[in-house]
């Protein structure tokens, strides 16, 4: 009989499959972006959430808050590069005070994730308490992420147009979130558990 940790492993490895998909998916608008040398109206709000999130999550996963995450630290660890190589692009490519303000939030995440890091593992004595504390911070910050496309929503409505709101990005979030969600369930994982729910609520 095949045992629930293998399941879990199992699901863990295709949520990891899944999620490159959805760290990918934004690959064909950044070509055009290469291509054109501007941003266009293209926003960088939902891949700096995405990287603080991936950000939290390889803290979270690390074996001195929560021991045995290799799965949650692989490919967080990967999308963390993903989106930082997003984020230089749009550094590239911006101008002015718009890439002013994505330098400053990038410096921001960093430091903050820099700081919650030294915090949780100075005051924080026992795995269970350095989880919980940073399970928290992924949930909100994982809330952020999910939502973080709803930014371009206004002008959606405006342009009347879903040029900057990719479906395939949609579709991998949809589908990630199903994986990571089961692979929560099998051995429960409340931060985990709940900042999927949090996604499929959106």
């Amino acid at each position: 009989m095949v045992s629930p940790d293998a399941i879990r492993t199992v699901i863990g490895v295709i949520g990891n499959a899944t999620a490159l998909v959805l760290f990918l998916s934004p690959v064909p608008t950044f070509i055009q972006i290469w291509k054109k040398k501007t941003v266009e109206q293209y926003s960088a709000v939902p891949y700096l959430a995405t990287l603080l999130n991936c950000m939290m999550w390889v803290l979270y996963g690390l074996p001195l808050v929560h021991p045995h995450s290799m799965l949650v630290i692989t490919i967080n660890g990967t999308g963390m590069l993903i989106e930082l190589t997003y984020v230089a692009l749009f550094l590239t490519f911006s101008v002015g005070a718009a890439r002013r303000r994505v330098l400053l939030l990038l410096v921001a995440e960093v430091a903050f994730v820099a700081a919650v890091g030294a915090l949780v593992l100075s005051l924080a004595h026992t795995h269970d308490r350095r989880s919980m504390v940073v399970g928290i911070l992924c949930v909100l910050f994982g809330t952020g992420m999910y939502a973080a496309p709803l930014s371009v929503m206004k002008m959606v409505i405006q342009t009347k147009s879903v040029e900057y709101m990719p479906l395939f990005l949609s579709v991998a979030s949809l589908v990630n979130g199903i994986c990571w969600t089961a692979y929560a369930l099998i051995k429960f994982d409340l931060y985990i558990t709940v900042s999927l729910l949090k996604f499929h609520t959106q």
